[in-house]
């Protein structure tokens, strides 16, 4: 797309493809042939013009005029509910989880104010598994940070997973619930959302279906590749067999049972069976405990329930706290605490003798 009219006229495409022309150009204060001249490049769109077709087709200000995305606009995109019995997907949680959101990208804009761009994510799900490397399903969020330069943000106030960039950097943001393997399939969802450049703002329905859809096929194929799950006899398979796999896969029994049937066109009896029942049930019933006698069942949901920030994220806070360019108020908000119980270094305030200061002022 090389032209403003260009941008603008796939804009239109994707957001309001049933629109007509001539009622657009009506609403931003254009005739429709001055707007018809613009989108064909023989007239130029005045600033008013763009500010509000910009705002008309929710479209980024920045990317209209210049045909790159604005490094400081928050982009989000999340995971939606999907009823498998209707095949309908919404976001009910999306309006109060709006000002977390605005929250993280806040604590982001205060401690990074110049935009970064990072290297492309890799954009097929092979690529980015071998990336984040063997059994990375327990140490996901760190492989994430770690090797592909995505942050992990767990909190109890979300209500579904939202990935976003925000100054460059690309932000996977999803509530702590303890449920680890919804976690695991959140995580891979939102990075199909970043690895095809996804939002899910002003979209129309059919291009917001089509975004899920293919984040989802990205998460399958990164959690439960074919080559892994043909590993596993699963019509033979026992409970206990299938609760190692269940552990090591890191996936739910109706997230594995669905992936199999999608791949071999049916689901094995076994797996069938305990896809209709809570896969704690199965793992509490079957899987060993370590070596130790821990419960490491536990163990993992108690992680999944945990209020997480990047380690420098904070720290960069830190910096900013000690070297008097930032407050307390946002660090102390994502660790969950109140601000005067924070013990941070900050910085010493000269006392001024009362003459000194009523010389400053003239009195």
């Amino acid at each position: 797309m090389h032209s403003i009219g260009s941008r603008v006229l796939e804009r239109i495409q994707q957001v309001c493809p049933d629109d007509l022309h001539r009622e657009i150009a009506y609403d931003i204060g254009m005739t429709p042939d001055a707007f018809s001249r613009a989108l064909s490049d023989k007239r130029q769109f005045s600033s008013l013009e763009l500010v509000r077709l910009a705002d008309r087709l929710d479209a980024d200000l920045h990317w209209l005029i210049t045909g790159s995305p604005d490094a400081n606009r928050l982009t989000v995109a999340a995971r939606h509910n999907f009823d498998h019995e209707t095949g309908e997907r919404d976001n009910p949680g999306r309006e109060g989880d709006e000002a977390v959101i605005q929250d993280i990208a806040l604590a982001y804009r205060q401690a990074y104010p110049e935009p970064q761009n990072p290297e492309p994510l890799p954009d097929y799900p092979a690529k980015a598994r071998e990336l984040l490397g063997e059994d990375f399903v327990r140490p996901f969020a760190e492989r994430l940070e770690q090797r592909l330069g995505v942050d992990l943000i767990r909190l109890p106030d979300l209500s579904t997973a939202y990935s976003f960039t925000v100054g460059g950097r690309r932000v996977i943001a999803i509530p702590a619930t303890g449920n680890w393997f919804r976690e695991n399939w959140s995580m891979a969802h939102e990075l199909g959302h970043l690895a095809m450049g996804h939002h899910d703002e002003g979209l129309a329905a059919d291009v917001s279906e089509a975004h899920e859809a293919s984040a989802n096929a990205f998460a399958a194929d990164l959690l439960l590749p074919e080559e892994v799950t043909a590993q596993f006899d699963w019509d033979r398979i026992n409970d206990l067999e299938l609760a190692d796999a269940v552990w090591w896969l890191g996936v739910s029994t109706d997230a594995l049972a669905r992936r199999l049937n999608g791949l071999n066109g049916y689901v094995p009896q076994r797996v069938a069976f305990w896809a209709s029942h809570p896969t704690q049930r199965l793992l509490r019933r079957c899987l060993m405990l370590d070596s130790e006698g821990d419960d490491v069942i536990t163990q993992r949901m108690e992680d999944a329930a945990q209020r997480r920030f990047p380690l420098a994220l904070q720290e960069s806070h830190v910096e900013g706290i000690a070297n008097g360019t930032l407050g307390k108020g946002t660090l102390a908000w994502m660790l969950g605490i109140d601000p005067e119980a924070l013990e941070v270094d900050t910085p010493e305030v000269p006392e001024v003798e009362a003459g000194a200061l009523a010389d400053a002022l003239g009195l």
